[in-house]
């Protein structure tokens, strides 16, 4: 099975490129960005030795799926898609912000809230409550975001008070960010699935806030399965869920957090197989249709290269 671990492209125009964690960002004369989803999987913020086969392809086709479904909402940077693995669009100036919305408390809130923390970026926590209980009302806790190593957490008053992001901007990303979480919930309810929590971030371009790279995916959103939700939560029991949280479990379990000291655990053809598969499960039960594998002898690199080279040349 391939899998795309780095990308190296020289497109026409092309100005410069980010490599992220997951994504390679080719910056085409200022005005378009492509967007390349590879096979490199992050957990802790680190990018494990091994590539996933099709996550790239998971990845882009439901970012690019939630971003029509919710383009009434607010404006976001997605012209088209023209490779499984590949995403053109507008290029906006990011803000240095991410907007993590909350509806269950979970994950590292819920690490942190074991011991013992009850204010979450700034936001108030009420005592008294369990693993995966649900917020009075989604909670929104935001990130700045490191050019390296972690994310830190940041509250609303300090985003705002340091010049992060003006107070009127953020009052629009606040916004948009609860009314495409409650849309994201609506999708996700009709699938027999709730969204957890999720990320989004924004840009700006002409002087308008954007929704800018992915949304709702399994890398930037956790879902649970809504059958069983509330015996589970009465029995104290762990929630099925469809997340990349059974990466950063099978981590802790072979004794790694990216602390210091620790070393990774080997990752083997066949668990990098099994975590595949579990993606694929993943899109098939957010997105509601079967997931085709596009599959050929030609190099992804060069596939992608050519649908994406096509493409450019349709915009000037």
């Amino acid at each position: 099975m391939k899998a795309l671990t780095k990308t190296d492209f020289n497109f026409e125009g092309q100005k410069s490129v980010y490599h992220g964690k997951v994504r390679d960002v080719y910056n085409i004369n200022d005005d378009l960005m492509v967007m390349v989803a590879t096979d490199r999987i992050s957990a802790f913020d680190v990018i494990l030795p091994k590539g996933i086969p099709y996550k790239g392809q998971v990845l882009n086709q439901i970012a690019a799926k939630f971003l029509d479904a919710t383009s009434d909402i607010c404006p976001n940077w997605k012209l088209a898609t023209p490779d499984p693995m590949a995403t053109v669009g507008l290029k906006c100036e990011g803000f240095r912000v991410e907007m993590i919305i909350r509806s269950i408390l979970t994950g590292s809130a819920w690490r942190e809230y074991k011991n013992g923390c009850r204010e979450l970026c700034g936001v108030k926590l009420p005592d008294g409550m369990r693993e995966n209980e649900r917020f009075p009302e989604p909670i929104i806790t935001p990130t700045t975001k490191a050019d390296e190593g972690h994310d830190l957490n940041i509250s609303r008053e300090e985003i705002i008070a340091q010049g992060i992001v003006s107070e009127e901007d953020y009052k629009i990303m606040e916004d948009y960010t609860r009314k495409l979480f409650a849309r994201g919930q609506e999708i996700a309810q009709k699938q027999g699935l709730i969204l957890v929590d999720t990320k989004y971030e924004f840009g700006k371009r002409d002087g308008k806030v954007y929704l800018i790279d992915e949304i709702h995916t399994p890398d930037s959103s956790r879902y649970f399965y809504a059958e069983g939700y509330e015996e589970k939560l009465a029995k104290g029991e762990p929630q099925r869920q469809l997340s990349k949280e059974f990466v950063r479990q099978w981590l802790i379990e072979h004794n790694f957090m990216n602390e210091p000291g620790q070393t990774m655990p080997e990752i083997t053809d066949e668990y990098a197989e099994s975590v595949s598969n579990r993606y694929i499960e993943l899109y098939e039960h957010i997105i509601g249709e079967r997931f085709e594998k596009v599959t050929e002898d030609e190099d992804l690199t060069t596939r992608i290269e050519r649908n994406v080279s096509e493409y450019l040349k349709t915009r000037k």
